[in-house]
């Protein structure tokens, strides 16, 4: 299977979600903020203009997801969702009109030539269509324990960086179950049409946890600062997303000498994302 395909459409996601991002936090900056885990923080949100233009941004970034997992490896596609970061800081710079100081620039290079050695030196291939249900309730089981948890520990915490820094890795947990279940649904659609889609538990398991997901993030979002619950969702969607490859697809990465360009490139990554978080705070809040 190629890789042209599902890149170019992981990217437009990874953009669109970034555009949404942008929105999201302007939002949740404008409403009541809440010290519990709050559900009806959805019905203040759905009264800004701006949230709503977010979700149909999401709609996109959903669309352009589905295809980029249908035709290519969930450890190929997901960790180019790393570009979401720099990205809405590019996108907050130009809404605000404000410039990217040096050391931004310089990680943001980081980033991207991070992923381009991770990646290219991990080579993901190979892996299996079909997942067991008995794969995917142990799977489910292990992971939505998991955000509970991480959900439950943030939640006692009080406004601040561990508040922020767990809600957001709940919220990454989630949304690469997401693109798992995402994944599995669209094979579903590939082979029996809109009906096998539209009758597959997949489809509304995916839908249910990303609603869940949402719902976090935004909790996240008002949590504490970016500083946390960025890097937190960048790096923890990425690694539990590669992690589902392999247990779930059954998807390979390039062993041996190889793991050394692929930590080295994971160290500019990470170096990248925390400082992109700590130094674009400003710009992406637009205050």
């Amino acid at each position: 299977m190629g890789v042209v395909l599902p890149v170019l459409c992981a990217l437009l996601a990874a953009f669109s979600n970034a555009l949404a991002t942008v929105l999201q936090r302007r939002a949740a900056l404008s409403v009541p903020q809440s010290q519990g885990f709050r559900p009806g923080l959805v019905v203040d949100l759905l009264r800004q203009p701006v949230w709503i233009g977010s979700l149909l941004v999401v709609v996109v970034a959903g669309v352009c997801q589905a295809v980029a997992l249908a035709t290519g490896q969930l450890s190929l596609v997901q960790p180019l969702f790393v570009l979401e970061l720099p990205m809405a800081l590019l996108l907050a710079s130009l809404m605000t009109g404000r410039r990217l100081p040096r050391a931004v620039w310089l990680a943001l290079g980081g980033v991207v030539v991070g992923l381009g050695v991770a990646l290219s030196s991990a080579a993901p291939g190979g892996g299996t269509a079909d997942v067991p249900l008995e794969r995917w309730v142990l799977t489910l089981a292990a992971g939505g324990g998991a955000a509970v948890l991480l959900a439950a520990a943030g939640l006692r915490r009080p406004v601040g960086k561990a508040r922020a820094g767990c809600l957001g890795a709940a919220s990454a947990v989630c949304y690469a179950l997401t693109a798992g279940l995402m994944k599995d649904a669209m094979r579903d659609l590939d082979r029996y049409g809109v009906v096998g889609l539209l009758t597959a538990w997949q489809t509304y398991a995916f839908a249910a946890v990303g609603v869940g997901a949402v719902l976090l993030l935004e909790h996240a979002m008002q949590g504490g600062p970016l500083v946390a619950s960025q890097p937190a969702l960048t790096l923890s969607d990425v690694t539990v997303s590669l992690l589902l490859g392999m247990v779930l697809y059954r998807e390979e990465v390039r062993g041996g000498w190889w793991v050394v360009p692929q930590v080295l490139g994971v160290a500019l990554i990470v170096m990248g994302v925390l400082t992109l978080a700590r130094r674009g705070t400003d710009l992406r809040t637009g205050r």
